[in-house]
């Protein structure tokens, strides 16, 4: 089977904040009870962040330096992290990003776009991603086009298993196509940094030439780098890359690694191809949402034990999403039904996996990110 290795832009509202690494060791949690009593009424936190916003023993921050545009719906942003976020990342990974607006804080995840190597001494140490803002996506479009340098925003820690080792395979072809060319891009710049630019095709799709992200860069290599062929398709002329026809871009294709990242349905059709191939271990899959089934439950209400607090939601709406809709800090982790981080337990009624159409008994415990009411439903928080 593919190793698909998934991320999400999802829909997200308030979340739980990252936790620090270490923070939760007894010792810590002493030396902060201590100050705590010494400092009353304010926190320990909230002292740290006189001094420096950035600084905090109960979650991960980060402060926007930079909102560089790339195209005409895509920026990068330029953060610099705070106090316990490491760089000791993968390239390929991502990052959670929380920024309050109207007083709630949105998150989504983004791939990370910049090198895990630390900077130069005299330079920042620094972290990128790039964004396309997207037409229903509201945190996107705020993000490309409304965030402020200076902003500090929440940051969950880098994830992800969609990542290049090191060293890299001796050829290598990246697929991607739109924004999927965001994690690439980490990949890349990073073999460009370790000098491991050996025998790579990358086939990028956009609809049209400016529509291209870090075009001039991924140009520059290309010129830079005899290692490195650089094959860009403008599909609003073109069309869209048939898989089934790869051979006339890319003729040793079944010989290299691959990582591909884009649409759904282009990944759908290369996990088809290449199982056809009888090579899908080749395959290295990273999809930025999850495929659902139609909706067949008729929804009902929604009560959450713990708190006490309901709400009515139709077939399609997530649990965790309707946690969160009454104020909820629902558990979360991918929000795509992969690392099993929002699991609860269901007391009574029956849910539905949107993925599979699979209604869920009451005593069993259910993933919150991919699960919908069939009825009225009862879970443990």
């Amino acid at each position: 089977m593919a190793k698909n290795d998934i991320k999400v832009s999802a829909n997200v509202a308030d979340t739980l904040r990252p936790t620090v690494a270490g923070a939760t060791r007894p010792g810590w949690n002493v030396l902060r009870t201590i100050a705590g009593r010494i400092t009353t009424p304010l926190l320990p936190d909230d002292y740290l962040k006189l001094a420096n916003p950035l600084w905090s023993a109960r979650e991960l921050r980060g402060k926007v330096l930079e909102v560089r545009r790339e195209t005409v719906d895509s920026a990068t942003l330029v953060i610099k992290p705070g106090w316990g976020f490491t760089l000791d990342y993968e390239p390929g990974q991502y990052i959670g990003i929380g920024v309050l607006l109207d007083g709630r804080w949105r998150w989504r995840s983004y791939s990370l776009t910049s090198t895990p190597e630390k900077s130069p001494a005299g330079r920042e140490r620094t972290i990128t991603i790039t964004v396309k803002a997207m037409p229903e996506g509201f945190l996107s479009t705020h993000l490309v086009g409304g965030l402020a340098p200076g902003t500090v925003v929440r940051l969950a820690a880098p994830q992800g298993n969609f990542v290049l080792p090191d060293p890299a395979p001796a050829s290598v072809l990246f697929l991607t196509a739109g924004s999927g060319i965001t994690p690439v891009m980490s990949m890349l710049r990073t073999l460009v940094r370790r000098d491991q630019i050996t025998d790579i095709v990358h086939v990028h799709s956009a609809p049209t030439e400016s529509d291209v992200m870090f075009g001039e860069e991924l140009t520059a290599v290309h010129r830079a780098h005899p290692g490195y062929t650089l094959r860009l398709r403008n599909t609003r002329t073109e069309g869209r890359l048939d898989l089934t026809r790869l051979d006339d871009e890319v003729p040793d294709w079944r010989e290299r690694q691959v990582w591909a990242c884009g649409p759904e349905g282009m990944l759908s059709d290369a996990e088809k191809v290449w199982t056809a191939a009888g090579i899908v271990d080749n395959l290295h899959l990273e999809r930025f949402a999850v495929s659902r089934a139609a909706p067949h439950g008729a929804g009902g209400t929604v009560t959450f034990e713990r708190s006490g607090k309901e709400l009515k939601v139709d077939g399609a709406t997530p649990l965790m999403e309707a946690g969160e809709a009454v104020g909820l800090r629902m558990p979360f982790g991918c929000r795509m039904g992969i690392c099993q981080s929002c699991v609860v337990g269901l007391v009574d009624g029956h849910v539905r996996d949107l993925r599979t159409g699979v209604e869920h008994d009451p005593g069993t415990r259910i993933q919150t990110c991919v699960s919908a009411a069939s009825g009225d439903c009862v879970l443990d928080i």
